[in-house]
């Protein structure tokens, strides 16, 4: 019979940005599976929180637009793990709020350099590692602004649109070394940074918070954000046996977002 379990049982996983938030709740979901975790974060004080809460985890402070400190995290994951497995693209960053007219130039960088290039960074010296695996995989977190136009949120939207294009060149590249690859496009998802996000769009637009929160539920089909906990079991099965035969795919997990 076919094997037909999401068991990940010893995966050895890299989750960047993964001290809180989406990149916690993959990591805490392939945990209880019986996965061996890594978490990179750049902040020293959610790390922290991070290590409290669970203590044989591997950790690394890591900015990942940073190329050294990147090198870093395989240095520590290689000595922790002795290998990799998966790698969970998460790190990312909401970017500016604005008309294209009003952006700086160094926000614009920002951006790029933190939801790109570091994506970049880790999957170059993650690949090395994972053509040694006989269950290899990589999640990019790209956004429902990967396939959708995103006003006044140009930078974060333009990042996006390019992680679809990795991780589709990535497939074709790594698929004869058995390396699953696809994208995650979560969309309005519950918690503190989506609160952000709608804060700053509100101010930029000139409206009351609470009428922008409706004007981004009503986007949804199904008139409700998504939670963390949708996206990582979605990572989860993409990883598992249930998800051998997927690569090259950008999945939407949002409920179907309409229009942004």
């Amino acid at each position: 019979m076919t094997e037909t379990t999401n068991k990940v049982t010893d995966l050895r996983v890299l989750v960047t940005a993964g001290a809180s938030g989406i990149g916690l709740a993959i990591a805490e979901t392939f945990a209880s599976q019986g996965a061996r975790i890594h978490v990179c974060d750049n902040s020293e004080q959610t790390l922290g929180d991070c290590r409290s809460a669970h203590p044989d985890w591997g950790t690394t402070l890591c900015d990942v637009s940073q190329e050294d400190q990147v090198a870093q995290l395989f240095n520590d994951i290689s000595n922790q793990l002795g290998g990799l497995d998966v790698l969970i693209n998460n790190a990312g960053i909401a970017g500016p709020t604005g008309g294209i007219d009003e952006l700086s130039s160094d926000d614009w960088r920002q951006t790029i350099n933190v939801n790109l290039t570091g994506q970049f960074y880790c999957a170059r010296l993650a690949v090395p590692m994972l053509k040694q695996s006989d269950n290899a995989s990589i999640i990019c977190l790209s956004s429902v602004a990967g396939r959708l136009g995103y006003a006044f949120r140009t930078p974060y939207a333009a990042t996006k649109w390019a992680i679809i294009g990795l991780v589709k060149s990535l497939a074709i590249e790594l698929g004869p070394d058995g390396i699953r690859v696809n994208a995650l496009l979560p969309g309005i998802v519950e918690g503190p940074r989506i609160e952000q996000v709608i804060s700053a769009r509100a101010e930029a637009m000139g409206v009351a918070y609470e009428a922008m929160e409706q004007e981004y539920i009503e986007k949804i089909s199904l008139k409700k954000m998504v939670t963390a906990q949708d996206v990582a079991n979605q990572a989860l099965f993409l990883c598992s046996p249930l998800g051998s035969g997927i690569s090259g795919q950008p999945i939407s997990i949002c409920g179907n977002v309409e229009y942004l």
